[in-house]
Protein backbone atom coordinates (compact mmCIF):
# COMPACT_ATOMS: atom_id res chain seq x y z
CA UNK A 1 0.00 0.00 0.00
CA UNK A 2 1.16 3.53 -0.80
CA UNK A 3 -0.77 5.36 1.93
CA UNK A 4 0.39 8.81 2.99
CA UNK A 5 -0.19 11.01 6.05
CA UNK A 6 -3.35 13.03 5.47
CA UNK A 7 -4.39 16.65 5.75
CA UNK A 8 -6.05 17.08 9.13
CA UNK A 9 -8.59 19.60 7.81
CA UNK A 10 -10.73 16.65 6.62
CA UNK A 11 -9.22 13.59 8.18
CA UNK A 12 -11.92 10.89 7.74
CA UNK A 13 -12.57 12.09 4.17
CA UNK A 14 -8.88 11.91 3.26
CA UNK A 15 -8.53 8.46 4.79
CA UNK A 16 -11.62 7.33 2.89
CA UNK A 17 -10.29 8.76 -0.40
CA UNK A 18 -6.87 7.13 -0.04
CA UNK A 19 -8.18 3.66 0.72
CA UNK A 20 -10.93 3.94 -1.90
CA UNK A 21 -8.33 4.89 -4.51
CA UNK A 22 -6.26 1.85 -3.60
CA UNK A 23 -9.29 -0.42 -3.96
CA UNK A 24 -10.53 1.05 -7.25
CA UNK A 25 -7.06 1.01 -8.79
CA UNK A 26 -6.55 -2.64 -7.92
CA UNK A 27 -3.67 -1.92 -5.56
CA UNK A 28 -5.85 -3.57 -2.93
CA UNK A 29 -7.37 -6.75 -4.33
CA UNK A 30 -10.65 -8.43 -3.27
CA UNK A 31 -10.03 -10.62 -0.25
CA UNK A 32 -6.95 -8.69 0.79
CA UNK A 33 -6.76 -7.89 4.50
CA UNK A 34 -6.40 -4.28 5.60
CA UNK A 35 -4.06 -3.36 8.45
CA UNK A 36 -5.66 -2.97 11.86
CA UNK A 37 -7.20 0.33 12.89
CA UNK A 38 -4.21 0.98 15.10
CA UNK A 39 -1.74 0.30 12.29
CA UNK A 40 -3.69 2.42 9.80
CA UNK A 41 -3.75 5.28 12.31
CA UNK A 42 0.02 5.01 12.72
CA UNK A 43 0.74 4.88 8.97
CA UNK A 44 -1.60 7.75 8.16
CA UNK A 45 -0.71 9.84 11.19
CA UNK A 46 -4.31 10.22 12.33
CA UNK A 47 -6.48 9.15 15.25
CA UNK A 48 -8.20 5.79 15.45
CA UNK A 49 -11.67 7.40 15.55
CA UNK A 50 -10.88 9.08 12.22
CA UNK A 51 -9.86 5.73 10.75
CA UNK A 52 -12.97 4.09 12.19
CA UNK A 53 -15.21 6.73 10.58
CA UNK A 54 -13.50 6.25 7.21
CA UNK A 55 -13.91 2.48 7.46
CA UNK A 56 -17.63 2.92 8.13
CA UNK A 57 -17.92 4.95 4.92
CA UNK A 58 -15.94 2.38 2.95
CA UNK A 59 -18.20 -0.36 4.28
CA UNK A 60 -21.32 1.59 3.31
CA UNK A 61 -19.87 2.09 -0.17
CA UNK A 62 -19.44 -1.66 -0.58
CA UNK A 63 -15.65 -1.47 -0.79
CA UNK A 64 -14.66 -3.33 2.36
CA UNK A 65 -16.15 -5.73 4.89
CA UNK A 66 -15.56 -5.20 8.60
CA UNK A 67 -16.23 -8.13 10.90
CA UNK A 68 -16.32 -7.52 14.62
CA UNK A 69 -13.27 -9.12 16.21
CA UNK A 70 -11.99 -10.26 12.81
CA UNK A 71 -9.98 -8.85 9.92
CA UNK A 72 -11.20 -6.09 7.61
CA UNK A 73 -11.10 -7.30 4.02
CA UNK A 74 -11.44 -5.71 0.59
CA UNK A 75 -14.61 -6.57 -1.33
CA UNK A 76 -15.07 -6.92 -5.08
CA UNK A 77 -16.69 -3.52 -5.69
CA UNK A 78 -17.99 -4.69 -9.09
CA UNK A 79 -20.35 -6.98 -7.19
CA UNK A 80 -21.03 -4.95 -4.05
CA UNK A 81 -20.86 -1.21 -4.83
CA UNK A 82 -23.67 1.02 -6.09
CA UNK A 83 -24.10 3.58 -8.85
CA UNK A 84 -22.82 6.35 -6.57
CA UNK A 85 -19.32 5.03 -7.28
CA UNK A 86 -19.61 5.74 -11.00
CA UNK A 87 -18.32 9.36 -10.98
CA UNK A 88 -15.23 8.22 -9.11
CA UNK A 89 -14.58 5.46 -11.64
CA UNK A 90 -14.92 7.72 -14.69
CA UNK A 91 -11.80 9.79 -14.06
CA UNK A 92 -8.85 8.28 -12.23
CA UNK A 93 -5.42 9.87 -12.00
CA UNK A 94 -6.67 12.62 -14.28
CA UNK A 95 -7.53 10.21 -17.11
CA UNK A 96 -10.89 9.13 -18.51
CA UNK A 97 -11.50 5.41 -18.16
CA UNK A 98 -12.77 4.53 -21.64
CA UNK A 99 -14.37 1.31 -20.42
CA UNK A 100 -16.49 3.31 -17.97
CA UNK A 101 -17.35 5.86 -20.68
CA UNK A 102 -18.47 3.01 -22.93
CA UNK A 103 -20.69 1.51 -20.24
CA UNK A 104 -22.31 4.90 -19.56
CA UNK A 105 -23.05 5.41 -23.26
CA UNK A 106 -24.52 1.93 -23.57
CA UNK A 107 -26.70 2.50 -20.50
CA UNK A 108 -27.86 5.85 -21.88
CA UNK A 109 -28.88 4.37 -25.22
CA UNK A 110 -30.57 1.37 -23.63
CA UNK A 111 -32.47 3.18 -20.86
CA UNK A 112 -33.44 6.42 -22.61
CA UNK A 113 -36.07 4.88 -24.91
CA UNK A 114 -37.59 2.90 -22.04
CA UNK A 115 -37.79 6.01 -19.86
CA UNK A 116 -39.48 7.87 -22.72
CA UNK A 117 -41.96 5.02 -23.14
CA UNK A 118 -42.84 5.09 -19.44
CA UNK A 119 -43.18 8.88 -19.50
CA UNK A 120 -45.72 8.57 -22.32
CA UNK A 121 -47.70 6.08 -20.22
CA UNK A 122 -47.51 7.92 -16.89
CA UNK A 123 -47.16 11.59 -17.79
CA UNK A 124 -48.76 14.21 -15.58
CA UNK A 125 -50.68 17.22 -16.92
CA UNK A 126 -47.82 19.61 -16.22
CA UNK A 127 -45.20 17.70 -18.23
CA UNK A 128 -46.02 19.28 -21.58
CA UNK A 129 -45.39 22.81 -20.31
CA UNK A 130 -42.10 21.82 -18.69
CA UNK A 131 -40.88 20.16 -21.87
CA UNK A 132 -41.89 23.21 -23.92
CA UNK A 133 -39.91 25.47 -21.60
CA UNK A 134 -36.82 23.25 -21.79
CA UNK A 135 -37.11 23.08 -25.58
CA UNK A 136 -37.43 26.83 -25.85
CA UNK A 137 -34.22 27.28 -23.87
CA UNK A 138 -32.45 24.60 -25.93
CA UNK A 139 -33.51 26.20 -29.20
CA UNK A 140 -32.44 29.69 -28.18
CA UNK A 141 -29.06 28.66 -26.72
CA UNK A 142 -25.99 29.11 -28.91
CA UNK A 143 -23.25 27.89 -26.60
CA UNK A 144 -22.73 24.10 -26.98
CA UNK A 145 -22.23 23.58 -23.25
CA UNK A 146 -25.41 25.52 -22.45
CA UNK A 147 -27.26 23.39 -24.99
CA UNK A 148 -26.12 20.25 -23.20
CA UNK A 149 -27.38 21.65 -19.90
CA UNK A 150 -30.78 22.42 -21.41
CA UNK A 151 -30.88 18.93 -22.93
CA UNK A 152 -30.21 17.48 -19.48
CA UNK A 153 -33.09 19.55 -18.10
CA UNK A 154 -35.33 18.19 -20.85
CA UNK A 155 -34.40 14.62 -19.91
CA UNK A 156 -34.82 15.43 -16.24
CA UNK A 157 -38.49 16.21 -16.96
CA UNK A 158 -38.85 13.03 -19.03
CA UNK A 159 -37.47 10.99 -16.14
CA UNK A 160 -39.90 12.67 -13.75
CA UNK A 161 -42.70 11.80 -16.15
CA UNK A 162 -41.63 8.14 -16.13
CA UNK A 163 -42.29 8.07 -12.36
CA UNK A 164 -39.71 5.34 -11.69
CA UNK A 165 -37.49 5.71 -8.63
CA UNK A 166 -34.92 3.29 -10.04
CA UNK A 167 -34.58 5.24 -13.29
CA UNK A 168 -34.58 8.52 -11.34
CA UNK A 169 -31.66 7.47 -9.13
CA UNK A 170 -29.81 6.09 -12.13
CA UNK A 171 -30.32 9.33 -14.03
CA UNK A 172 -29.09 11.33 -11.03
CA UNK A 173 -25.87 9.34 -10.98
CA UNK A 174 -25.33 9.50 -14.73
CA UNK A 175 -25.95 13.24 -14.70
CA UNK A 176 -23.49 13.77 -11.83
CA UNK A 177 -20.95 11.75 -13.80
CA UNK A 178 -21.61 13.52 -17.10
CA UNK A 179 -21.84 17.18 -16.02
CA UNK A 180 -18.14 17.66 -15.13
CA UNK A 181 -17.25 16.56 -18.67
CA UNK A 182 -19.66 18.88 -20.54
CA UNK A 183 -16.88 20.99 -21.98
CA UNK A 184 -14.85 18.01 -23.15
CA UNK A 185 -17.92 16.44 -24.78
CA UNK A 186 -19.19 19.63 -26.44
CA UNK A 187 -17.84 18.78 -29.89
CA UNK A 188 -19.16 15.23 -30.06
CA UNK A 189 -22.53 16.17 -28.53
CA UNK A 190 -23.00 19.24 -30.73
CA UNK A 191 -25.01 17.40 -33.38
CA UNK A 192 -27.43 15.84 -30.92
CA UNK A 193 -28.12 18.97 -28.86
CA UNK A 194 -28.27 20.96 -32.09
CA UNK A 195 -31.35 19.02 -33.25
CA UNK A 196 -34.21 20.63 -31.32
CA UNK A 197 -36.72 19.10 -33.76
CA UNK A 198 -35.70 15.62 -32.57
CA UNK A 199 -36.43 16.72 -29.00
CA UNK A 200 -39.73 18.17 -30.17
CA UNK A 201 -40.73 14.87 -31.75
CA UNK A 202 -39.97 13.09 -28.48
CA UNK A 203 -41.87 15.66 -26.43
CA UNK A 204 -44.90 15.48 -28.71
CA UNK A 205 -44.97 11.68 -28.51
CA UNK A 206 -44.77 11.74 -24.71
CA UNK A 207 -47.45 14.40 -24.31
CA UNK A 208 -49.69 12.54 -26.79
CA UNK A 209 -49.41 9.43 -24.62
CA UNK A 210 -47.95 7.30 -27.43
CA UNK A 211 -45.39 4.91 -25.83
CA UNK A 212 -44.23 3.26 -29.07
CA UNK A 213 -43.70 6.58 -30.80
CA UNK A 214 -41.92 7.98 -27.74
CA UNK A 215 -39.56 5.00 -27.58
CA UNK A 216 -38.72 5.31 -31.29
CA UNK A 217 -38.22 9.08 -31.04
CA UNK A 218 -35.80 8.60 -28.13
CA UNK A 219 -33.84 6.02 -30.11
CA UNK A 220 -33.58 8.39 -33.08
CA UNK A 221 -32.48 11.20 -30.78
CA UNK A 222 -29.85 9.29 -28.79
CA UNK A 223 -28.56 6.86 -31.39
CA UNK A 224 -26.38 9.04 -33.67
CA UNK A 225 -24.35 10.73 -30.93
CA UNK A 226 -23.96 7.46 -29.05
CA UNK A 227 -22.70 5.68 -32.17
CA UNK A 228 -20.28 8.55 -32.86
CA UNK A 229 -18.93 8.49 -29.33
CA UNK A 230 -18.51 4.72 -29.35
CA UNK A 231 -16.68 4.93 -32.68
CA UNK A 232 -14.41 7.62 -31.25
CA UNK A 233 -13.66 5.37 -28.28
CA UNK A 234 -12.79 2.53 -30.64
CA UNK A 235 -10.36 4.79 -32.50
CA UNK A 236 -8.86 5.99 -29.24
CA UNK A 237 -8.35 2.46 -27.95
CA UNK A 238 -6.85 1.28 -31.24
CA UNK A 239 -4.40 4.16 -31.19
CA UNK A 240 -3.36 3.52 -27.60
Amino acid sequence: MALQPVNRRSVPEDVFEQIMSEVLSGQMQPGETLPSERRLAEVLGVSRPAVREALKRLTAAGLIEVRQGDATTVRDFRRTAGLDLLPRLLIRDGELDTAVVRSILETRLHNGPKVAELAARRRGPELGGLLDEALRALTEATDPVDRQRHALTFWDHIVDGADSIAFRLMFNTLRATYEPALGALAAVMAEEVGRPQAYRELADAVVAGDPDRARTAAQHLLGPATDALLAALDDLEEGA
